[in-house]
């Protein structure tokens, strides 16, 4: 089975291209998806401990976790010391179980790829690119979206170009859905081709 590792920076229409390949019939690992569940469940006593008055009724609330750590580098890494070990369990017990269901391709849609040095254990890497102009509408029409939260976000994440220029292949949102399913089409007949790449 090889692994694709869809990545893109925030607002460039990630999420939408994850559920295309599903569409697809891919089986898609969402790392956003599985950090609520933890959140939700196994990681929620460690964050409290770690930031105090994070939590409500055992589950990490978001917005006070966010608010806490967002213009902070030494908590949001003690924040991922926490919770990617989780993540990796939870995406390895995925991948396997897709390998069981005899899935011939399976990706694994993870915001912070190249940031976290994920594309390592990935065999080629989608980025999903739209116009700055684009981008920005969609993030600040976002509920609790600020110009401010949106620049500490970017911040930490590698510029749109240089994720472009490393990607196996560049999903472009602009356009609507159409051209992007064309392109998921076109990504899966090539990966099949491709030799197996991660370590």
């Amino acid at each position: 089975m090889l692994i694709l590792g869809l990545t893109g920076s925030i607002g460039m229409g990630k999420s939408t291209t994850a559920k295309l390949f599903a569409e697809a019939g891919v089986p898609v690992y969402d790392a956003d998806a599985a950090v609520h569940k933890i959140y939700e469940g196994e990681a929620a006593p460690a964050i409290e401990a770690a930031f105090p008055g994070t939590t409500v009724d055992g589950k990490v609330d978001r917005n006070r976790l966010s608010a806490r750590v967002v213009h902070d580098p030494a908590a949001i890494k003690q924040l991922e010391q926490i919770v990617h070990p989780m993540l990796r369990a939870s995406r390895q017990q995925f991948l396997e179980e897709a390998e069981r269901s005899g899935a011939g391709v399976a990706v694994v849609d993870v915001p912070l790829l190249f940031e976290t040095g994920g594309e390592r254990h990935v065999d080629a890497v989608v980025v999903v690119t739209t116009s700055p102009e684009l981008q920005r509408e969609r993030i600040l029409a976002r509920d609790n979206m600020t110009g401010v939260k949106l620049a500490a976000i970017l911040t930490r994440q590698l510029p749109d170009a240089e994720k472009r220029k490393r990607a196996d292949f560049v999903v472009d949102t602009s356009n609507g859905l159409d051209p992007v399913r064309t392109q998921i089409r076109d990504i899966l007949c090539e990966v099949v081709k491709m030799p197996r790449r991660r370590t």
